[in-house]
């Protein structure tokens, strides 16, 4: 901490940033809004993270969608751990405690009003970890709610603390996929699981407890699992408003996870008359249409007799354009039906994220990622085939929204520039500002649009590209700043107008950097042609790309200065910044940052999502014509020459560190100034805020130096 205080008091005697790293990984960060019923309040969660005492401290607070005054809730959140507001009532809550008296490592429900948090009843302890509450009030009065927890095979919950320790630490594997993201598979998967609070017995759990909702699916290949991990949540399922019909979705059960993405949307009656059934699997009607890949966001109708969702054509390409679809649901005696599948505005060349029906049911609220910036539209259920809608919000990115009883959007955004703010967006189009943490926040002071901007050029297939621009806070005309060029991961990914906790862009500008952050071949948010033209051509358009936006930046920018500039790239970036290395324009810079990037193609079969690799390579590894040879940054080894910081963690199963070292091996034995940072217990991502800090002193360390930044570069690395 003392080394890190040192480095930014010396920069900070310059006037060299406004926002340091400490400062954004202390500064607050809320949740999005939900609001109540009437659309009066929202309630939203609140942390901030203490380096001095090292504890992180939280709160539940409410936002008053008229005034924007925000007061605290009264719920005590050290034991609240999400809540929901209940239907049929203005201000009455049900959330989950996560802790339970009864039962070790199990959680319990509670029934209360905002108004009155202290007086809140307990009526449910489940004896699992259950969480990702969803409740629908029923004509009896009874409540109907879905949670998810791991599951035994056969379909109990599983409570980790309640596990005998093992005699052996052995796992043993038979099947292809024995890890995931950043753990070992075990035999245990995850699973929804429905339950009643019956309304004459004031609330309590039905007798019949909690029951599996994936039980009884038959599969061959893959056990259905919900909510799909790793990054699944409560949005994989949904009940309807009655509480008759549940939805989720799960993987193909016929398939492979490692092969492929497929995964379909079931639909079951809640009280167990009939086993859910996939309405969008093989032999549907979308399948049989060219619908085949990854599905998301099950969503009811106010009315419940629509649900809507979307879904990926390809069944082993993770960012095929995601399409909106809507069916209609009906119950009787042969269960849960469905007819009226139809897809919405089909044509329109953008990938839907959230969805949220409209109040009268005749349209839907969806989130669209659109030049940089995630954005709101609206698609009418009578749209035509030819539908393009038109975009709601702008400016930043939404984070999440909520449609109002009057069909205004209650927004929560980011943007480069602040954190998090909230506003309601009229039907008329008018914006009544509630909050912007950059207003509130002492960390954030300083911070505004006037450091963002954006230009466009033409890339190597002849589409003009994007890229953002970020200025450090304090710029000052007519002087130059080291350029820091920052490649995005996926490769189907963005370089985006969002906060990030990460790779927050001014507070890389902020170091005394001009950003660029270009939006080559193979970037989303920009018309699927573009997305999908990186296949096969991992380091030829996208490095063209990347060399005539640097290009363009030298001829254009006057205040940027190339000469002394640094590239930076994750992921996908880490994989390009590994190719600029092998090639002309790594002779360009004076330093490269790689995290968590391949540098060895040859080696990509030590994944486990193959159909990642399949897809973008043009293959499997030994297959003919497949580009994993062709694109190998280890095959240009020879033209390494310039200064490398490579960061691989070892919980990244997606791409293990054995190619972060042989990167750094390679570097070492070269002679060429590097270093490696490894951080045992942190993922794809860097997430624990102390190895963040760490993560950002070392990375801004080790630029600084090389671009003539002040700030020295010490030896404190670990030696032999």
């Amino acid at each position: 901490m003392a080394r890190y205080l040192g480095i930014a008091a010396a920069l900070a005697a310059t006037g060299a940033f406004a926002i340091t790293p400490e400062q954004m990984l202390s500064a607050p960060r809320r949740s999005t809004a939900t609001p109540n019923p009437s659309g009066e309040v929202a309630l939203f969660s609140l942390s901030e993270y203490s380096f001095e005492n090292q504890t992180r401290s939280s709160a539940w607070q409410l936002l008053d969608v008229k005034t924007g005054e925000i007061t605290d809730s009264g719920l005590d959140p050290s034991a609240v751990n999400e809540v929901v507001w209940l239907p049929g009532t203005d201000t009455g809550i049900i959330y989950i405690n996560g802790t339970n008296d009864e039962t070790p490592g199990g959680v319990t429900i509670w029934i209360g009003d905002i108004k009155k948090p202290s007086e809140s009843k307990l009526v449910a302890s489940l004896d699992a970890p259950f969480s990702g509450l969803r409740v629908a009030n029923t004509s009896s009065g009874d409540l109907h709610f879905l949670v998810n927890s791991l599951a035994y095979p056969n379909g109990t919950a599983y409570n980790p603390e309640s596990v005998p320790a093992p005699r052996h630490s052995g796992q043993l594997y038979e099947n292809i996929y024995p890890r995931h993201w950043d753990k070992w598979l075990t035999k245990e998967r995850y699973a929804v699981f429905g339950g009643a609070l019956l309304a004459n017995s004031s609330y309590g759990l039905a007798h019949t407890g909690l029951r599996n909702l994936l039980q009884g699916i038959n599969f061959t290949v893959t056990r259905p699992e919900s909510p799909v991990q790793p990054f699944g949540g409560s949005t994989d399922y949904d009940i309807s408003a009655d509480g008759s019909v549940f939805a989720f979705l799960s993987k193909a059960t016929h398939l492979n996870k490692a092969d492929f993405t497929a995964s379909y949307i079931y639909l079951g009656p809640f009280d167990g008359s009939e086993v859910a059934v996939a309405f969008n699997g093989p032999d549907s009607e979308a399948s049989a249409g060219g619908h085949k890949g990854a599905s998301g966001s099950p969503t009811f109708s106010p009315d419940g007799s629509k649900l809507a969702y979307f879904q990926l054509d390809g069944d082993y390409y993770e960012s095929d354009r995601a399409k909106l679809y809507v069916v209609d649901i009906s119950t009787g005696y042969g269960g849960v039906g469905i007819s009226n599948w139809k897809p919405l505005a089909p044509e329109w060349d953008r990938s839907v994220s959230s969805i949220h029906w409209a109040p009268d049911g005749e349209s839907i609220f969806v989130s669209a990622e659109d030049y940089a910036i995630t954005r709101a539209f609206n698609i009418p259920l009578s749209a035509e085939e030819s539908f393009v809608p038109e975009r709601l919000t702008n400016v930043t990115s939404v984070a999440d929204f909520s449609v109002l009883p009057d069909s205004s959007l209650l927004v929560s955004a980011s943007s480069i520039w602040t954190s998090r703010d909230f506003y309601v967006l009229k039907s008329d189009g008018t914006q009544n500002v509630l909050f912007s943490s950059t207003d509130v926040d002492e960390a954030l002071a300083g911070l505004g649009q006037h450091t963002y901007e954006e230009f466009f050029y033409t890339g190597s297939l002849g589409i003009e590209l994007h890229s953002l621009v970020v200025k450090p806070s304090n710029f000052v005309q007519n002087k130059t700043y080291p350029l820091a060029y920052i490649i995005h991961g996926g490769p189907q990914g963005s370089n985006g107008n969002v906060w990030s906790t990460r790779w927050n862009f001014q507070v890389w500008a902020d170091q005394g950097y001009i950003v660029v952050a270009p939006n080559p071949t193979g970037s989303t948010g920009f018309g699927q042609y573009l997305t999908d033209a990186i296949e096969g051509e991992w380091g030829s358009y996208p490095y063209e790309d990347v060399v005539l936006g640097w290009e363009y930046v030298k001829d254009n920018l006057s205040f940027v200065d190339t000469d002394n500039g640094i590239v930076a790239g994750a992921s996908y970036g880490g994989f390009m910044t590994n190719w600029i290395q092998g090639h002309d324009l790594g002779r360009e810079f004076k330093a490269i940052v790689t995290h968590d990037g391949i540098s060895n193609t040859l080696g990509a079969y030590t994944s486990e999502e193959l159909w990642f690799i399949r897809h973008d390579f043009n293959g499997t590894i030994y297959d003919e014509g497949a580009t994993y040879e062709k694109f190998n940054p280890f095959n240009h080894i020879a033209n390494f020459s310039t200064p490398q910081f490579v960061v691989h963690n070892t919980l990244d199963y997606r791409l293990p560190e054995s190619d972060g070292l042989g990167l750094f091996n390679v570097l070492q034995t070269k002679g060429i100034p590097s270093r490696f940072l490894n951080f045992p217990d942190e993922n794809h991502h860097v997430l624990n805020v102390e190895n963040s800090l760490f993560w950002h002193t070392e990375i801004f360390n080790w630029i600084n130096h090389y671009s003539g930044i002040e700030g020295a570069l010490d030896a404190l690395a670990i030696g032999d």
